[in-house]
């Protein structure tokens, strides 16, 4: 038997366990950092397969399936946390928690790499190397996946792959994109200094609003002469002053920048800075810059996206499988393991059209069981890869 129909084989076999985990997980959801529910569900759940696990952080979870010594290692990971989202779903198996949904699809995530786990555990005396298994944290807040880093859960990894459902795409269908795919995500806060005056003797002032208010100008520039790329810079808030007869000695104001690959992200923000002081400088003000470093992006490995385009074709067919044409401006800190080893990031078909951190947002039922072939799949072509089968 190939091992494309073995996987087949035992996806069918455990198709009904596996939709129940997606649906507890989706009944009981958990805000970022507070998934210990779920953590404890994945660690029983490993454990019942022989895979051992580590807690890592309060609530990450790392499980290693060993299969044949010598082999390469390579990652599965797993978002788990949901949204401060009431749901409108009106499914059987809706969330049980006021005001907290699985409004994201972290659910389908998590019960797929189970059920990749439950899989893999069946074929581990086949499996030329090793499975680590890591379930994140906190995607939606400050990034869990920075933190698992540090904890080690990367060490000895090889390469590293995870995907997400989308709206976008026909339930089931694989999306495939190659190189740049999600953006990084860079928030500031930038305040300006300058002299308070009565507005009738302005010049014994130094108008700190008005030089702001210059540099959201020149700021909102810098995309399209930095990049050809997309790149989007928005500003969000903007305070000055308490009364219209009275020129502001203060302005403050803040936003996020989104770039595409690293190239571009140091350039925005080398011409963001110098931007900023030229102006203070020409208008007396002084100038300071709070510029938070958020998700580095997704920036697709070549070698890996081709390995998970070929073993999705030959695992479902040509007609279910699609090439993403353009880079998304959302972000996700699944680029932080990437920064770690090579991997590859895809998407599948929700088959529901409601967008994302919608309450109405739900995946097919059967989108998890499509899942857990292709991530099972994808880690058996990489560790026969590696053997030169």
């Amino acid at each position: 038997m190939n091992e494309e129909k073995r996987i087949k084989e035992l996806v069918s076999k455990h198709s009904e366990e596996i939709m129940g985990l997606r649906e507890t997980i989706h009944r009981h959801p958990e805000l970022g950092n507070r998934e210990y529910r779920t953590a404890d569900l994945i660690e029983s759940y490993l454990g019942s397969l022989g895979i051992e696990t580590e807690r890592l952080l309060d609530t990450a979870v790392k499980g290693v399936l060993r299969g044949n010594s010598g082999g390469r290692t390579v990652a599965l990971r797993a978002d788990m946390d949901a949204l401060p989202v009431d749901e409108a779903t009106g499914t059987a198996f809706a969330s049980e928690v006021p005001g907290v949904m699985h409004a994201c699809g972290h659910d389908v995530h998590t019960a797929a790499t189970l059920g990749a786990a439950r899989i893999l555990s069946e074929m581990r005396d086949d499996l030329d190397g090793n499975v680590v298994f890591l379930f994140q944290p906190d995607e939606e807040g400050r990034g869990g996946a920075e933190r698992m880093i540090k904890e080690g859960c990367m060490e000895g990894v090889d390469a590293v792959f995870g995907a997400h459902v989308s709206p976008d795409l026909p339930a089931g269908r694989i999306g495939i994109r190659y190189g740049k795919f999600y953006a990084a995500s860079d928030m500031f806060t930038v305040v300006v200094t300058g002299r308070s005056s009565h507005g009738a003797v302005r010049e014994k002032g130094i108008d700190a609003l008005g030089a702001a208010a210059e540099m959201v100008t020149a700021l909102l520039k810098l995309p399209r002469q930095i990049t050809d790329d997309k790149c989007v810079l928005t500003i969000g808030r903007m305070n000055s002053g308490m009364a219209g007869n009275i020129l502001p000695g203060s302005a403050e104001f803040e936003g996020i920048i989104r770039t595409l690959g690293p190239q571009t992200r140091m350039a925005m923000e080398k011409a963001f800075r110098r931007t900023a002081h030229e102006i203070a400088d020409r208008t007396g003000t002084e100038v300071l810059i709070d510029y938070f470093h958020s998700y580095p992006g997704i920036v697709n490995d070549e070698e890996m996206t081709a390995l998970a385009e070929q073993t999705a074709v030959a695992q479902f067919g040509e007609d279910s499988v699609c090439r993403i044409e353009e880079p998304i401006m959302t972000t996700e800190d699944f680029g932080c393991f990437m920064g770690e080893a090579p991997g590859a990031f895809y998407h599948i078909g929700a088959g529901c059209e409601e967008p994302l951190h919608s309450e109405r947002f739900l995946p097919q039922e059967d989108v998890v069981i499509k899942l857990v072939e292709m991530h099972a799949a994808v880690v058996g072509a990489y560790l026969k890869k590696g053997t030169g089968q």
